[in-house]
């Protein structure tokens, strides 16, 4: 079956978590697409709810379903949010960013009580890495950064959209950096890179993941923390 194909079926086991009065994080990206239309329909089959959007296209993708968008603030907690992943481990740690919205991401993911990951297959890895791991970093130190994260043998490439720099939702930079090769816990990486002034956020996420749903084939494989 395609990636397609288990993406929808990853979201559509996703959504049966969601009940009348919850508050929920809506995830950004290709398999967060389905999960978002799904729940537009049964928003228009009487399910009511509150959304909050990690992206602005997210935002825009919500409200044109249906779905009540309200913002971090007014929500003060979520009962849940469903996201994708770029990679997921077996310990359910993740790279995100692929689609550029790590950081609304990781705060959401930060303030709600259950965080649901789906993806299709090939996201599921046994180690982390292959996926270049976004970082994103104020647009007035990213080229000192990245400097300093080639010296750490970390490769960075920064961004682009077409002949402009991106800019994520926040008006900051994205770099791409290689981990695949190093040798430094995740943890430690996380903490390393963090420590860096102007690295506002990484794409691990190496704690907040309690279910990962994987579309395999016509299955949603239901893996829990």
């Amino acid at each position: 079956m395609s990636a397609v194909n288990e993406k929808k079926v990853a979201a559509l086991e996703a959504v049966k978590y969601i009940k009348d009065g919850m508050v929920v994080g809506l995830g950004t990206g290709s398999t967060a697409f389905f999960m978002i239309e799904a729940i537009g329909e049964m928003v228009r089959n009487g399910l009511k709810i509150k959304a909050v959007a990690t992206s602005d296209e997210t935002e825009k993708l919500a409200k044109k379903l249906g779905i009540s968008v309200i913002t971090l603030a007014e929500a003060k907690r979520l009962d849940v949010t469903i996201d994708g992943a770029d990679e997921v481990d077996g310990q359910f740690q993740l790279i995100k960013g692929g689609g550029g919205a790590l950081l609304r991401e990781k705060i959401v993911a930060h303030n709600s009580d259950f965080n649901i990951i789906i993806a299709d297959s090939s996201k599921q890895v046994s180690r982390l890495g292959k996926f270049k791991l976004p970082i994103e970093t104020i647009p007035f130190s990213t080229q000192l950064i990245i400097k300093e994260l080639e010296e750490m043998n970390l490769h960075p490439v920064q961004r682009m959209l077409g002949a402009d720099d991106y800019k994520t939702d926040e008006n900051n930079d994205i770099v791409d950096i290689d981990i695949w090769k190093t040798d430094i816990k995740l943890t430690d990486l996380e903490h390393q890179l963090k420590s860096i002034p102007g690295i506002v956020e990484t794409g691990l996420f190496l704690t907040s993941t309690d279910l990962v749903i994987i579309g395999k084939g016509a299955q949603a494989i239901i893996e829990k923390k």
